[in-house]
C-alpha cells in the first residue's frame, strides 16, 4: 500500500468513527439504550421471582421429604416393638 491509501483509509476511519460516535450519543440512541436497560431490569425481576419460586417449592418439598421419612421411622420403630413383643411372648 503506498502513503496516499493508508492516509485515504485513515481518514475515513476517523470520518466514520467520529459519525459513529454521533450516532451512538444522538437523543434517540439514548431512548433506545434506556428501553434496552428498562428490559434488562424487567428480566432480572422476573428472573429474580422464578427463583424465589423454585427455592420456595424446594423448601416445602424438602420438608415433605423429612415429614414422611419421620412417620416411615416411626412406623418401622413400632414394627419393630411389636414384633420384639410378639417374640418374648411366645417365649
Amino acid at each position: 500500500m503506498n502513503l496516499y491509501s493508508k492516509l485515504a483509509l485513515f481518514v475515513g476511519g476517523t470520518l466514520f468513527g467520529s459519525v459513529g460516535l454521533k450516532l451512538l450519543s444522538s437523543k434517540d440512541a439514548k431512548k433506545a439504550y434506556v428501553h434496552v436497560a428498562a428490559a434488562g431490569l424487567r428480566m432480572k425481576d422476573y428472573a429474580m421471582e422464578t427463583a424465589t419460586t423454585i427455592q420456595e417449592n424446594a423448601a416445602d418439598i424438602l420438608a415433605s421429604a423429612k415429614d414422611l421419612n419421620d412417620e416411615r421411622a416411626a412406623r418401622e420403630a413400632k414394627e419393630a416393638a411389636d414384633a420384639q413383643l410378639s417374640h418374648s411372648e411366645a417365649e
